[in-house]
């Protein structure tokens, strides 16, 4: 059964949504061990999600 874009969209926002969550964890983690490069890392993954998730809502 073919999904509707609709469906489509809030599965997208939902895996964008954990996306975010998770790579800021990561960064998170890697500040708390002294690696800020791999933390630097982690936080613009996040950042990009974070714009994905509200251009999506514009």
């Amino acid at each position: 059964m073919p999904r509707n874009s609709a469906t489509s969209q809030s599965a997208n926002d939902q895996k964008a949504q954990l996306s975010y969550e998770r790579y800021l964890v990561q960064a998170r983690a890697a500040a708390l061990v002294g690696n800020q490069v791999e933390a630097e890392n982690y936080y613009q993954h996040a950042e990009h999600y974070f714009r994905s998730i509200h251009a999506d809502n514009n």
